[in-house]
């Protein structure tokens, strides 16, 4: 049996021999968000929207009886008249029955009063069943112990024994029968566990000491460790370990190389860290204020990030210390960029200003020795937020991205306007510019690449990219191909000279915020809002475009396919049911298969009775030339062909191929099922085609 439950505020089980839906059980006033299985699967607790957690029992009636024994048998070979009444009144108890419970019995015992008041988000219990735990939308895991079936009748004779002796007291008679154990005496509350965030999920494990250990995993990528000590009076929950080394706290904004390809710098709204690209650890982690952009400093020791706050924070890589930071723009550093001549760079922000710096030598304050500076030259003032900046690579040009969806290119040099590249209907969040400064291609909100000349600011080609807004583009050194990374959750290759698609890489969940291409262009890394960085490196594999086509071009008709409208199928409830499977390239096929199937079956009928008709009018038998394809499956009749192939549709598929079977071709195949019927071959699986067709 399988159970489920849903937003539809309903608990359905399931029946996996016969695939159908056989009980519901209504009772929940809003979506049921988890449910478990206590008591060996003798009981069932489901968690909703609400602060109660709702306990079922459950009876399963159908148990396999012993074979040497069969009840039905014992009682009819019975003469006692006591013994046929006793079936009788069976059988009418088994007509009585609702047709739902001959399975399995639901019937509510009651509530459980969780303390949070939101929605339940995960509910469990540990292997043993001997802990139930829940969480909501807060901090807070609320732990419960559930009793075993020896400490239930354990406390339901100590009970039986304070009742006896009440009723000696009193001279009363027969106490046992009102004795019961209430729900909150068998599941009983141990104690609330408070994390540092909010939970996101759990898990739990009864160790042989005794002891309660309490996984949990935190919305701010923090895993915790909590023991609970069962023996103690009243059991306090603590906290052993935390994981928290490793990622960062919030989503990652901004990525670089190093110019060896071996570090890799990462940055969030709480801290900067450096990995080791080989062996995937974290070297560094330095805190800061929530970054936007970075860059390594030539010679690598240094990095600089440009933040929310519009301050340019230069970091230590050898001691991880902060050694200066600036006050750069006064709005936030949306961009900045290393000029080719790595004398200094260029930053963009969103108080409308472009300004450009120089690496400079200054005497430490606290030692004699100098130290790396950043010294402010000149601003290019703008009329809008600047979003991206970018040299050219003879450092003569400097294209600049802004807020009213344009990009303007400006000589290096006198800052004069050279070029203005309209045409994006949204702001262009991401633009790169390539080895030889031919080309820039530039990454829109509206979902578009363009790639334009960098001589005459024409547009070459207008790229539709991404599902949603692209935010991120950068060119493979020393080639024309770029990297693009879309909140579609997809990074995605293209080539800039014959403007085609080459290959998408899938692995994030969510949006993709950044991605950084390490300056031999072997690797590629991408950070997103899942949390998750991901390392991808070229294989020396070749790469076929037409088999990538091939396949993009299928999985795009796989989901046009499934998502066109269902066929309505008269006299079934829409809404209520559905087919189980889904039209696919596959249910497709196997109705052609069937169509060219009985398409055979039709010539070769036809052909029978044009040989039939000459044989008559020469009066002697002339030989039957035999198809092919019938040959091939042993000289079989052309009706026994199309069993077979009928027969090798798979079970999962049969349905949605019969309902893209064209009307036409139903009358010959429901003659077929007649003839195949009374020979009485494969009778269960026709009989479900023919029930489904004339549904």
């Amino acid at each position: 049996l399988l159970c489920s439950s849903a937003k539809d505020t309903l608990v359905k089980w399931w029946d996996l021999d016969t695939q159908h839906c056989f009980k519901t059980l209504v009772g929940h006033r809003a979506e049921v968000w988890g449910m478990a299985l206590l008591s060996k699967e003798k009981r069932l607790i489901t968690g909703s929207g609400d602060s109660e957690l709702r306990v079922w029992d459950l009876t399963y009636i159908q148990e396999v009886k012993d074979p040497d024994e069969p009840e039905s048998k014992k009682s009819k070979g019975s003469s006692s008249p006591g013994a046929e009444e006793n079936t009788e009144e069976d059988e009418t108890l088994e007509l009585d029955e609702h047709p739902e419970d001959r399975i399995v019995k639901c019937s509510k015992v009651g509530s459980i009063v969780r303390e949070g008041r939101d929605r339940v988000v995960t509910l469990g219990t540990d292997r043993m069943g001997k802990f139930l735990a829940c969480h909501g939308t807060d901090a807070v895991l609320e732990v419960f112990s559930v009793l075993s079936e020896e400490e239930i009748q354990k406390k339901l004779e100590k009970k039986m024994k304070k009742a006896r002796k009440k009723a000696k007291q009193s001279s009363e008679e027969e106490p046992e029968r009102n004795v019961e154990l209430s729900l909150q005496e068998e599941i009983q509350r141990v104690t609330n566990v408070k994390a540092s965030s909010k939970i996101k999920s759990f898990d739990l494990i009864l160790s042989p000491k005794g002891e309660l250990k309490m996984v949990l995993l935190l919305q701010n990528n923090v895993i915790e460790l909590y023991n609970l000590d069962l023996s103690a009076q009243v059991p306090q929950a603590v906290r052993v370990s935390r994981v928290t080394i490793g990622g960062h706290r919030s989503d990652v904004r901004t990525l670089a190389f190093s110019s060896d390809n071996i570090a890799i710098l990462s940055a969030a709204a709480e801290s900067v860290k450096i990995w080791n690209r080989s062996t995937l650890q974290c070297i560094r982690t330095m805190e800061c204020e929530y970054a936007l952009c970075s860059l390594f400093v030539p010679g690598d020791r240094q990095v600089i990030i440009g933040t929310k706050t519009g301050k340019l924070q230069l970091y230590d890589l050898a001691s991880g210390s902060l050694i200066e930071t600036v006050d750069a723009h006064d709005g936030a550093v949306w961009s900045i960029a290393l000029s080719p001549d790595q004398h200094g760079f260029v930053t963009g922000g969103a108080d409308k200003c472009v300004k450009f710096w120089e690496f400079d030598l200054v005497k430490d304050e606290s030692s004699a020795q100098k130290r790396l500076s950043m010294k402010h030259l000149r601003v290019l003032q703008l009329d809008e937020d600047v979003l991206c900046v970018r040299y050219s690579p003879n450092q003569k040009l400097l294209a600049v991205s802004l807020l009213d969806c344009t990009v303007k290119v400006f000589y290096v040099d006198t800052l004069k306007f050279f070029l203005s590249l309209y045409g994006h209907k949204l702001p262009v969040l991401c633009m790169d510019i390539c080895y030889d400064g031919t080309l820039i291609a530039t990454g829109s909100a509206d979902r578009n690449v363009k790639i334009w000349g960098l001589d005459f600011g024409d547009c070459h080609r207008s790229l539709f990219a991404h599902d949603d807004s692209v935010m991120y583009l950068q060119f493979v050194p020393k080639s024309h191909l770029f990297f693009t990374a879309g909140k579609d959750s997809k990074i995605k290759q293209w080539d800039a000279d014959k403007f085609e698609h080459i290959q998408t890489l899938e692995g994030h969940h969510q949006e993709v915020w950044c991605l950084a291409l390490s300056p031999n262009g072997d690797y590629v890394v991408s950070a997103s809002h899942d949390k998750s960085l991901r390392l991808w490196e070229r294989t020396r594999e070749p790469l076929i475009l037409e088999e990538e086509r091939e396949m993009q071009r299928e999985a795009e008709y796989e989901e046009s396919v499934a998502k066109e409208e269902q066929p309505v199928v008269a006299g079934e409830t829409q809404g209520e049911t559905g087919l189980a499977g889904k039209k696919t390239i596959e249910t497709i096929k196997a109705a052609e298969r069937i169509m060219e199937a009985i398409e055979l079956y039709r010539e070769e009928m036809a052909k029978l009775k044009e040989h039939n008709a000459i044989c008559k009018a020469a009066g002697k038998e002339v030989p039957f030339p035999v198809n092919p394809i019938l040959r091939a499956y042993g000289n079989i009749t052309p009706s026994a062909y199309v069993l077979e192939v009928f027969k090798k549709v798979k079970s999962s598929e049969l349905e949605e191929s019969l309902l893209v079977l064209p009307f036409s071709y139903v009358p010959d195949l429901l003659r077929l099922f007649n003839e195949y019927i009374q020979l009485g071959s494969d009778v269960e699986l026709l009989c479900r085609a023919l029930l489904f067709l004339l549904k």
